[in-house]
């Protein structure tokens, strides 16, 4: 049982049982259940935007199942990678090692590996089904921020991703989470929530990009930029907070991987969607630009157009050979 407690925010002690139910003597735990949740929401939120980018359910189906293995899949190999000298061990034989690799329910996930390894996918699957992987990942970048959001919920039943004690003067020491146990004291610390940050920044930058970006867009994957900028910008700052880390060089280096990789895509993002937006602007003031959001829109549109003709079309064919082979019959 973890004790937890928000005394900033008027909350006082309560346990938590990071396990919801057995299922046969296997234990069902709140992380994966907030894991599972995020990844309907995904779903959904794809599913929603799929028209408007050109997409069909069944595609957001097809490639949302891949996204979800090879996703796992990255996000366990990048935290292995980052702590090899965890999982090879001498003392032990190689397939013990490599069940230990593999055992994802004893923990180990990071997020970055999962998002390289979906975004892979993505353009894998778009360019095997010749459509625009851009487009595909403006379709279902808004939709990780939220998956994003409801799995660091699984780290607070968890008791972990927390940051180190919060100094009383700090601007957030009303945020302070008091945590039992931990991994800084042996009673109650009080800590950076910053699952809380993350979930809180993730859903902030949801809400921006859907409210005052979307329908705004000026080009294909800009969505998608800003989401790794908007994400990286804040991610930066809270692995600085974190006392559970990842470190190149297994700790040696001194640098965090999550707030380097953070920092890149900040910058990197940035500089694309400047790039970008200077780009449209050119073609703008030569009259060769067209919005690409009003395109997605309208191929979207007339290819249902296109369907519901083709199905209106078929009763009628039917219906005249039906005539012409009672008239030969007669």
């Amino acid at each position: 049982m973890i004790e937890v407690s928000f005394p900033g925010l008027g909350i006082d002690n309560f346990h938590l049982d990071p396990v919801a139910f057995e299922v046969f003597g296997l234990e069902v735990r709140w992380y994966g259940i907030f894991i599972t949740l995020g990844m309907i929401m995904a779903f959904c939120y794809a599913i929603y935007r799929s028209k408007q980018e050109g997409f069909s359910v069944d595609n957001v189906l097809d490639m949302g199942l891949y996204i979800v293995i090879f996703g796992v899949l990255g996000a366990r190999l990048y935290y292995v990678l980052m702590k090899l000298d965890l999982y090879i061990q001498p003392s032990r034989t190689f397939w013990e090692n490599l069940l230990d690799m593999i055992n994802i329910r004893g923990g180990g996930l990071a997020i970055y590996g999962g998002i390289i390894a979906g975004a892979l996918t993505l353009y894998i699957y778009c360019r095997l089904q010749k459509k625009d992987w851009r487009r595909a990942l403006d379709m279902v970048a808004p939709g990780v921020m939220i998956a994003q959001a409801m799995g660091r919920w699984g780290n607070f039943f968890n008791g972990e991703a927390y940051g180190g004690i919060v100094p009383e003067k700090s601007l957030l020491y009303f945020l302070r989470m008091g945590l039992d146990p931990n991994e800084l004291t042996h009673g109650m610390a009080y800590v950076h929530p910053t699952f809380l940050y993350e979930s809180l920044w993730n859903i902030l930058g949801f809400v921006l990009i859907n409210v005052f970006l979307y329908k705004r867009k000026k080009f294909n994957g800009q969505i998608f930029l800003t989401y790794a900028a908007w994400y990286g910008f804040g991610r930066m700052f809270i692995e600085g907070l974190r006392t559970d880390s990842l470190y190149l060089g297994g700790g040696n280096s001194g640098i965090r991987v999550s707030q380097l990789v953070g920092f890149l895509c900040f910058v990197g993002g940035t500089a694309l969607i400047v790039y970008m937006l200077m780009r449209c602007k050119k073609q703008e003031a030569s009259g060769e630009y067209v919005p690409v959001f009003t395109v997605a829109s309208e191929t979207s549109a007339n290819e249902e157009a296109e369907t519901k003709t083709e199905e209106n079309t078929e009763p009628v064919v039917q219906e005249q050979e039906k005539e012409q082979d009672h008239g030969q019959a007669d």
